[in-house]
């Protein structure tokens, strides 16, 4: 019989760390267009924490004002594809993967489904999971930069730390 239950990291109210735990969740099938990845590293960024906390307040209006609407945080994944939906194309099953949610929380599980033209690529040979899942919100905004910066060919830039 096929697993159809998952683990992950749960809160149902905002606090602090403590409003966290473990539960038993509906593990996500992929819709035609999506690639479902087992979760092999993840992150915990400032984000999340702002949004376990709904801090700052305002945050409850777009997340949910009383309770999260989104029960699992994590933006940030790296992991295996495990099943693919019936119009995917860049992605097989075993492919290695990582990429970002963008505003959609889901990563502290075990599996996410993330559409396949969405914020995902294959990961090189050479970086492994973990490495793979810190590369999305600090890579990106550090390119956001560079491109706001309007570098030209043959210009140089210090870059004093890392991002994110």
């Amino acid at each position: 019989m096929e697993q159809t239950n998952m683990k992950a990291a749960v809160y149902t109210r905002y606090g602090s760390p403590e409003v966290l735990s473990i539960a038993q969740v509906e593990r996500p099938e992929p819709k035609d267009n999506e690639v479902r990845i087992r979760i092999h590293a993840t992150t915990v960024t400032s984000g999340d924490v702002r949004l376990r906390k709904a801090d700052p307040f305002v945050m409850r209006f777009l997340f949910g004002l009383f309770k999260p609407k989104a029960p699992i945080l994590g933006h940030e994944v790296a992991g295996v594809v495990d099943a693919v939906g019936s119009k995917v194309t860049q992605f097989k099953v075993g492919d290695r993967v990582f990429g970002t949610t963008g505003m959609r929380s889901g990563t502290h599980a075990e599996y996410i489904c993330i559409a396949d033209d969405g914020a995902i690529a294959h990961t090189p040979d050479n970086v492994a999971h973990g490495e793979a899942a810190t590369l999305t919100t600090g890579a990106l905004t550090a390119l956001h930069f560079l491109q706001k910066a309007g570098l030209k060919r043959g210009e140089h830039i210090l870059i004093h730390g890392a991002s994110g």
